[in-house]
């Protein structure tokens, strides 16, 4: 099951409720630095030196809790109730070189400006460049709206309890998170708050996409048209399309504007080129069309704009645009059920609504909301870090997998094409918010096990790791 993001008042609901169920704060501590303790040992190797930072609330008991089960590191516990007094102590402890301090000074309940004191020890942190591991929020963090009260811990990870909270995720609040992950399995009772936002666990996927039949053929897993490919833009034709192959529909298509049809097809084995003409007919047995990846180029024909439009408006298959063809789509509604799906980062959903990259990003929720309205109720993917999925109306997901390093030139084209393959199959249409969704997180999952293997690694291993 997703997790709701919560806001603080919900979450100490959400305390009471364990507690009156007969749970201890004593044993959900010793749980939350367990799982705090497994984050660090995964972001440390045997002998690194980890250094603790653990103020007097519940959050230093939880980062206090991690020191017995963090095996094979050095450690040291710096308790910090006087920030003026501690800076010395820091100071010399961060001069020791530790790989990792672990934050626990403040919790979710800091509502208030912090001290010049305060902030002068956060800011020693800070300056210090050493990653950190926030336990719960980090310190200084305003976890409903994701302000910083005057000076904040910046993370490298947050360990949030239970769920994330809503000021985690806001964009004032991305520079001080970092990567969030959740702790979930602390001895808490079941949530009693839902949310419009849901935050996607990698366990949502469980069981999908089911299980092939062993009688079965390529005809049962769909024909997946892709339009895409213009010069100077051949790559993310190509991209799409080996994208597209990782999610395996029976057949693909790719038809590209005959400058680039040589480029393309010379690069490609099993999917079908054919060079694109105004009298084009997507095949017959087509199960979804995907168009735009590549098709930035000047000399773009207005007979492929049209199409676009058409097939959008009446065509009856899942209809999935990116790119520059998100430019051409009509506002008119699409026929009821047929699916739609939209691919935007944050400055193409910005031009859909006349608005800028920087509004759409203070409200990435709203700006989702908007474009899905604007276009015939289309499902969006709204790219970007954490990732959302949803449309105009029911439950939003965030998406938890990923990395700055999918800030690459052909990434998103990889995304469309992933997606797209899955969408082509009949058995994976009947849910295409799932569909879609899985698409995502196995993009940033990709990216994870890529960086966690090598620093360097490029979009084309990207595409070699999809859905693996």
């Amino acid at each position: 099951m997703p997790s709701p993001v919560i806001n603080i008042e919900q979450m100490r609901d959400w305390e009471k409720a364990t507690w009156a169920g007969g749970q201890t704060e004593a044993a959900v501590i010793r749980l939350v630095g367990q799982s705090v303790a497994c984050h660090a040992l995964r972001l440390t190797r045997p002998q690194d030196f980890i250094l603790i930072l653990a103020g007097k609330g519940h959050n230093g008991e939880d980062a206090r809790a991690a020191r017995d089960y963090l095996l094979e590191r050095r450690i040291e516990l710096l308790e910090v109730t006087d920030p003026q007094a501690a800076l010395s102590r820091l100071d010399a402890a961060l001069s020791l070189g530790p790989m990792l301090i672990i934050d626990g000074l403040f919790g979710v309940g800091l509502n208030r400006p912090l001290s010049q004191e305060w902030a002068a020890f956060i800011e020693g942190v800070n300056r210090s460049r050493i990653p950190v591991l926030a336990v719960d929020t980090p310190s200084g963090l305003n976890a409903d709206t994701g302000q910083a009260q005057g000076a904040a811990i910046r993370a490298a990870v947050t360990l949030t309890v239970g769920a994330p909270k809503t000021g985690l995720l806001q964009e004032a609040a991305w520079p001080f998170v970092g990567r969030l992950e959740v702790a979930r399995d602390v001895g808490l009772a079941a949530c009693p708050h839902r949310s419009e936002l849901q935050w996607t666990l990698a366990e949502d996927f469980t069981g999908f996409p089911p299980w092939r039949a062993a009688a079965s053929h390529k005809g049962s897993y769909g024909h997946l048209s892709i339009i895409a490919g213009s010069l100077g833009f051949h790559g993310a034709a190509v991209l799409t399309a080996r994208g597209a192959q990782r999610a395996q529909p029976g057949l693909i298509t790719l038809h590209a504007l005959e400058s680039v049809y040589q480029p393309i097809a010379s690069q490609l084995q099993a999917v079908m080129v054919s060079p694109w003409q105004p009298e084009t007919r997507l095949p017959a047995n087509t199960t979804a069309v995907l168009i735009g990846p590549g098709l930035a180029a000047p000399d773009v024909p207005e007979p492929l704009r049209v199409l676009t439009r058409h097939l959008w408006r009446d065509s009856l298959m899942p209809v999935i645009v990116d790119a520059s063809a998100l430019d051409w789509l009509p506002l008119d509604p699409a026929p009821r059920n047929a699916v739609r799906v939209i691919t935007p980062h944050p400055g193409e959903a910005a031009r859909l609504l006349s608005s800028t990259s920087k509004q759409v990003q203070a409200g990435r929720l709203k700006a989702l909301r908007d474009v899905s309205r604007r276009f015939a109720n289309t499902w969006v993917v709204l790219k970007g870090h954490q990732t959302l999925v949803g449309r105009n109306a029911g439950e939003v997901y965030v998406n938890s997998s990923g990395n700055p390093h999918l800030a690459q030139g052909g990434s998103g084209d990889a995304l469309s094409g992933y997606l797209a393959g899955l969408l082509a199959q009949p058995e994976l249409q009947s849910n295409p918010l799932q569909t879609l969704r899985y698409a995502v997180w196995q993009h940033g999952a990709a990216a994870d096990r890529l960086q966690a293997a090598r620093r360097n690694w490029v979009v084309e291993e990207l595409v070699e790791d999809l859905g693996r």
